[in-house]
């Protein structure tokens, strides 16, 4: 029971925030090019992820039932605004000097983005998609409301019977799993980021 709800919760996860970097990531490069927007489409994320949680799930069943398509939207939506925030942060906050001695040396705009600004972001892209992932993995034990399954079955079973090993059998997973992905990507960071960046 628990090995199937753990794999079911792994799924939820790495499904939403695969998708929400997929999302986020060309969305906050967009908006790093063509500021006018940022704040507006930040500011819809931002609204998105003041609803609560277990409301935000609510508010989707009646339009997608219920399962793991209802529970993968609400964790895509608490995903994307730490990987679009930071990933536009840290685009915008590339010192102009570097961008014009990159323009300099005859680099076009996608060489400019490729090899000077992305890299130079990498720290804050990489911050924010942590932190996504570890709130992704959290807001994944409600997923068991819309019957999506993952390990917030056994947590609320616990709580149903007054069990706190099953509580603790349920959240210590999610603990581990949460701790495990950052460590992940922790590693993926350092290997990425240029040699002259690292400390």
């Amino acid at each position: 029971m628990i090995q199937s709800a753990f794999l079911e919760h792994i799924y939820l996860s790495f499904v939403a925030v695969a998708i929400g970097i997929a999302i986020a990531l060309p969305t906050g490069i967009l908006i790093a090019r063509y500021r006018r927007y940022a704040e507006p489409i930040i500011g819809v994320t931002a609204i998105f992820q003041t609803i609560p949680s277990l409301a935000l799930f609510g508010f989707l069943v009646p339009i997608l039932g219920i399962g793991s398509p209802t529970a993968l939207v609400a964790l895509i939506i608490y995903a994307l605004l730490p990987i679009l925030r930071n990933t536009y942060t840290g685009i915008t906050g590339v010192d102009g000097s570097v961008i014009e001695a990159g323009r300099g040396m005859g680099m076009t705009r996608t060489q400019i983005l490729r090899q000077i600004e992305l890299p130079l972001a990498l720290p804050f892209i990489m911050a924010g998609i942590r932190t996504a992932t570890v709130l992704t993995v959290g807001i994944a034990t409600l997923a068991t409301f819309v019957g999506a399954g993952g390990l917030g079955d056994i947590i609320y079973r616990g709580l149903q019977s007054y069990n706190n090993a099953l509580v603790l059998a349920g959240a210590l997973p999610v603990a581990l799993l949460a701790i495990g992905f950052d460590l992940v990507l922790k590693q993926i960071e350092k290997r990425m980021t240029p040699k002259g960046l690292k400390i």
